[in-house]
């Protein structure tokens, strides 16, 4: 692996240091007690009960530099297995189970595009990416996109037409990998959004290819180093709550428990370091992470991103980050507010608007992955909408 070389923009000559994140009470945020008081019971609720939401949840919420909101419920590991012969859960005795805490790292799953999508507009601030360019000015043996014409905006903007996803899971080795993805065309009609893991994978090369670093290098010295975020990067992460009993047929692979290495199969299968999943991180380092957005890309003395560009990154329809999505931001979306979900049960909102920012952390596929629902999501962000105190410039 390439050694990793200093972090960008820490602190530019004259600057001003962006305001660092700090616990306060909900009045100093600007955002109503009683609305988060809700907010921090209903996420305790979603861990109740014979079939819980999630197995534990955490919940990290603010305004401007404060979080007003930092809350763990449940279990980071609570199941032994899933029992198919029963269609039962199969639970740990009490002292064997592994309480949540505000501090427990979860499977970010696509939460991993986040930073891919940064890390692809740190390279267009710097003038080495295109955002127009062609992914096969790039990687020419990528045969397919090349021939289509694919672009980087396509990638971004999940309209590149590839499908959702290839079984990479299935192939010997990364060499037929490899060969499966260079000879993928797009199925769909270009510039038509089909959403797909397979954009930030094509992206993950391109990257690599054009700063002969690999993507968890580009993270850690753009991204997490210079902000302070030192329970973020690529697994293993062995203290990670617990996801899936992964095995065939609700699965594509037969793992068996899995907890401290990636989930997605496709991520595993590709050594646990992909443009679509592969990271992992905590409540805290991903409210550092919103707060440098919602700050124009720089928190403390560090700064990832110029203004601009994160202008560029959160602008609909959004490049990796999605804008505006009632389905999971309830009553933030609409006005600009920016995020994503995680199959695993993250997801993460920030609404440049109103200077607030939702994280809410869970472990939905422990022990085995069910029907999506991102209601207790879009639940959560409407109590956050709910909770803001206007500002006499705004009223």
């Amino acid at each position: 692996m390439p050694s990793r070389e200093p972090a960008c923009g820490c602190g530019r000559s004259g600057e001003l240091s962006a305001p660092r994140l700090r616990r306060d009470s909900p009045e100093r945020a600007g955002l109503d007690s009683g609305e988060l008081r809700h907010l921090a019971q209903e996420v305790h609720d979603l861990t109740t009960g014979e079939h819980p939401w999630a197995a534990g949840v955490v919940v990290v919420a603010g305004r401007g530099p404060v979080i007003a909101v930092e809350e763990a419920a449940g279990w980071a590991v609570r199941y032994a297995a899933h029992d198919p012969e029963t269609g039962r859960v199969v639970e740990l005795p009490a002292e064997s189970r592994v309480p949540m805490t505000v501090d427990t790292p979860f499977d970010l799953a696509s939460l991993t595009k986040l930073f891919t999508a940064v890390a692809a507009v740190q390279q267009m601030e710097r003038g080495t990416l295109g955002i127009d360019a062609r992914v096969g000015a790039y990687l020419p043996e990528f045969r397919a996109a090349a021939r289509h014409g694919i672009t980087v905006r396509e990638l971004l903007t999940h309209t590149s037409g590839l499908r959702p996803e290839l079984p990479l899971y299935d192939c010997a080795d990364d060499t037929e990998r490899l060969a499966m993805l260079r000879a993928e065309a797009p199925l769909g009609v270009p510039g038509t959004y089909t959403y797909s893991d397979l954009n930030l994978l094509l992206l993950q090369y391109v990257l690599e290819r054009i700063t002969g670093r690999t993507l968890d290098v580009l993270i850690h010295d753009g991204i997490t180093r210079p902000l302070g975020m030192l329970s973020t990067d690529f697994g293993p992460c062995p203290g990670a709550a617990a996801t899936e009993d992964q095995r065939r047929p609700w699965a594509k692979v037969d793992r068996g428990m899995v907890r401290g290495v990636v989930h997605d199969e496709n991520a595993w299968a590709l050594g646990g370091i992909a443009g679509h999943a592969g990271m992992f991180s905590t409540g805290r380092d991903l409210a550092v992470f919103c707060r440098t957005l919602l700050a124009g890309g720089s928190y403390g003395p560090a700064r990832i991103l110029g203004a601009d560009f994160v202008e560029l990154l959160l602008t609909p329809p959004g490049l990796g980050f999605a804008v505006n999505q009632p389905w999971f931001m309830g009553e933030l979306a609409g006005r600009g507010a920016a995020g994503h979900t995680g199959f695993t049960g993250t997801s993460l909102v920030l609404d440049p608007a109103t200077d607030t920012f939702l994280v809410l952390l869970a472990n939905t596929v422990h022990p085995r992955r069910q029907p999506a629902d991102s209601s207790p999501r879009a639940a959560a962000a409407t109590r956050l909408a709910r909770s803001v105190i206007p500002s006499p410039s705004t009223t």
